[in-house]
């Protein structure tokens, strides 16, 4: 179902899976490119996870998909404000809502909520990948003015956030990463990394692996 949510900078789509009643997850895809190449197996998990009675909902965040927000015009902060108030929304209906996220979807995920995230990212890591996109010399230097970054039109204001000291990330319930990837997470899964395909792409035997998982670690927070 097309649903809607306000926050404070304006009118953005999400889209609801699942049954009306019971927990919810709220879904917080990668930032920039990546959003797009892993929506595809996103819905997937929501699908799958509505097949097993779970109900979620994956938003647009402002400057991100359909929102009429210019992404030149939004910062982190406004992202997060997004998210953490469609996360209101629905605590405010009376349904409990857990985070899942995909790699710097994490940088999302509101500080008190029971969080799940497939291979995340930390500030640190998002910049990063963005420097070497725009093959910059300096990691840590934020010009006053940038132009696109893989075809995003990313602010300076957003870069000097990712740039600032790290605060204390919101804490991650569980984490799960794929086969070879050597960082520490509580479990590992065979899967491909869509995040990295030059085109947006899905995996339907990952998806499947992921609402299993997100299911029963939904299961055990209840418990």
């Amino acid at each position: 179902m097309i649903d809607h949510y306000a926050w404070r900078g304006g009118r953005e789509v999400m889209l609801r899976f699942g049954p009306e009643t019971g927990p919810v997850v709220m879904v917080a895809l990668p930032l920039f490119e990546e959003a797009n190449r892993v929506r595809a197996l996103a819905v997937s998990v929501c699908r799958a996870l509505a097949d097993r009675g779970v109900a979620s909902v994956l938003p647009d965040l402002p400057g991100q998909g359909e929102s009429l927000v210019p992404l030149q015009d939004c910062t982190l902060s406004d992202m997060q404000d997004g998210f953490h108030t469609v996360c209101e929304v629905m605590r405010t209906t009376g349904r409990l809502p857990f985070c899942v996220s995909i790699r710097s979807g994490a940088l999302l995920a509101p500080p008190a909520m029971p969080h799940w995230c497939l291979a995340p990212q930390d500030t640190t890591d998002l910049l990063r990948h963005l420097r070497r996109i725009q093959q910059a010399g300096n990691l840590h230097r934020v010009p006053e003015t940038t132009g696109p970054i893989a075809g995003n039109p990313i602010s300076a204001a957003f870069l000097g956030e990712l740039a600032a000291p790290e605060t204390a990330p919101a804490p991650v319930t569980r984490t799960l990463r794929l086969n070879g990837d050597p960082a520490e997470a509580d479990r590992h899964v065979a899967g491909n990394p869509l995040w990295r395909r030059a085109e947006p792409d899905n995996d339907a035997a990952l998806a499947q692996v992921l609402a299993a998982d997100i299911a029963a670690w939904i299961a055990s927070c209840a418990g």
